[in-house]
């Protein structure tokens, strides 16, 4: 009997047609790639199986990036409402299963790792039938297309149809090494966000402390600017949790206006109903509630 060499009844995956999305949007493989948290040639393999599936060419691949052919152009807006259509399918699923599963949960990388990570450990016998992904990330993560199913967020959601709750509140103050803060005010060198931060609250705050003295390192990351503090490099502007107990930091005196972060619990509406997620966001207000006198330091 022939084989049936025909490439559309072969059919398209879905999983294709997500990465042609992404691709479509973003026009580099690099951004794509960042996009879907998958190597850059994962997207090149999904989006040539796709091709083959089709018989036709989606891509013209030039030095500058991947461009829509014609055909592509003409498929763009149909795949964007299938790949809208499948993510809808995932979160109606969610919300009818099992308390068994995983839960995803975005948050900014150092609450992540210092404050949801040991707190959420001591709470497992809450959450023993669960598995729980905690992802670490400075930008907001896409709920509707599930990149995670609950994200901790310094500000109130502006994308439609999300639904938030604010969860608690995150202060900042001053901090040194013991041995920098018994220098002169007048001789501190400061440590700040680089210019991608460079209108956070905080940093703004900081800014105005430091006046005419000197920012002599700058980073993106606030646990390098923790670890340069605790080396000596000079006064940051740090959370209070993220110190809290820390005897290689010491407070310093600050302005009363320091600045003070909403924390805000974020979910899309599809997933309230899935028990598990429900049970996580549960714990996660109960940890922030529990945490608020470590979050907003000395009184």
């Amino acid at each position: 009997m022939q084989k049936n060499t025909d490439p559309i009844r072969g059919g398209p995956q879905w999983d294709d047609i997500r990465h042609f999305v992404a691709l479509a949007a973003c026009g580099s493989l690099s951004g794509a790639a960042r996009a879907l948290g998958v190597e850059h040639s994962t997207v090149a393999r999904r989006v040539e199986a796709l091709e083959t599936a089709l018989g036709i060419r989606l891509f013209d691949r030039l030095p500058g990036g991947w461009a829509l052919t014609v055909e592509g152009e003409a498929l763009a807006e149909q795949a964007r409402r299938l790949d809208d259509e499948a993510q809808a399918f995932a979160r109606m699923a969610l919300g009818v299963a099992s308390l068994d599963g995983t839960v995803r949960i975005s948050a900014p990388p150092v609450l992540a790792s210092h404050l949801l990570a040991p707190r959420l450990a001591s709470m497992h016998a809450r959450w023993a039938h669960l598995n729980l992904e905690i992802i670490g990330e400075s930008r907001d993560a896409n709920l509707a297309r599930r990149e995670a199913d609950l994200a901790v967020r310094l500000s109130r959601p502006s994308a439609p149809g999300l639904t938030a709750r604010r969860a608690g509140e995150m202060r900042f103050g001053l901090y040194a090494a013991p041995e920098y803060a018994r220098r002169p005010e007048a001789e501190w060198a400061f440590l700040g966000y680089d210019e991608s931060l460079e209108r956070t609250p905080q940093q703004q705050w900081l800014d105005r402390v430091a006046g005419r003295r000197r920012f002599v390192f700058r980073s993106n990351d606030l646990a390098s600017l923790l670890h340069a503090a605790r080396a000596g490099l000079g006064v940051a502007a740090l959370p209070h949790f993220l110190v809290a107990g820390d005897k290689s930091l010491l407070a310093l005196p600050a302005p009363d206006d320091a600045p003070a972060r909403p924390l805000w619990l974020a979910m899309h509406p599809d997933v309230r109903r899935s028990p598990r997620v429900r049970l996580a966001a549960d714990l996660l207000s109960e940890l922030f509630e529990q945490a608020q006198a470590e979050l907003s330091g000395p009184a």
